[in-house]
């Protein structure tokens, strides 16, 4: 019996041609597995001798390649796992974006400065959502009632929006914000003459750049109706900024 495994495309002249070559015609808007034409069975091209039987096709649910080129989009609901790297020249986008070890790309929206006060040094934040450019500082005060701020504060945030909270901490201390001085100290006092033991919190607006706008009418960030230069916009353009 003839083998009929191998793939024997012809020319125009019908005769055996078996270089490689590229694929041409319509293109199809169907999501059909593609056929595996000659696995399972042999297969000829044209009819089938007395006899022969063929198995049935099989489709490529799975299918292994070296290189693939997409010129527009994937679509789909399932996972995408990648040992490598994945290199984009354009934008990811999605819901959200794990790695092949299931972490979740870009969850922390971060910046990453030339240090405000000390040259030679840059600065890094990771930040909180809200409806300003905020930044805050924490921590806890005993037994005195002084918080000294971050001495970088006077060249990074408006003084004038620094807000403080105070949480007493094992009895009521009636804690009171005296004094805010020059945006570098705050001044804490008990009205009970109690000794101080609190934590507290304190929040300013960052005084670089304009005031964020918080709604605004659009379809994609690129219709922010401020300054986009300020901000990168994780899943949308934030890989893409160059400089």
């Amino acid at each position: 019996m003839a083998d009929y495994s191998g793939f024997v495309p012809r020319s125009i002249d019908n005769t055996k041609n078996c270089n490689d070559g590229p694929t041409t015609g319509q293109a199809s808007t169907r999501y059909d597995y593609i056929q595996k034409h000659t696995t399972g069975g042999n297969e000829p091209l044209t009819g089938l001798p007395d006899g022969y039987t063929v198995c049935d096709k099989w489709l490529h649910y799975y299918f292994q390649v070296d290189r693939i080129q997409l010129n527009q989009q994937i679509n789909g609901a399932g996972l995408i796992n990648i040992d490598g790297a994945i290199t984009s020249g354009g934008t990811i986008l999605g819901n959200s974006v794990q790695d092949s070890g299931g972490n979740v790309l870009s969850a922390k929206k971060n910046f990453d400065i030339p240090h405000p006060t000390k040259k030679g040094w840059r600065l890094r934040h990771t930040c909180l959502e809200g409806p300003e450019n905020g930044v805050y500082f924490r921590g806890t005060l005993k037994d005195k009632n002084v918080i000294e701020l971050p001495e970088y504060w006077t060249g990074l945030v408006d003084i004038e929006s620094i807000t403080v909270q105070l949480t007493q901490i094992g009895s009521s201390q009636d804690l009171i914000v005296e004094k805010i001085e020059w945006g570098k100290r705050i001044i804490i006092k008990s009205g009970v003459a109690a000794n101080i033991h609190c934590h507290y919190l304190v929040n300013a607006m960052r005084k670089d750049g304009e005031n964020l706008i918080v709604e605004y009418q659009g379809e994609t960030p690129a219709d922010y109706p401020g300054n986009n230069d300020e901000y990168s916009v994780s899943g949308f353009h934030y890989d893409s900024k160059q400089g």
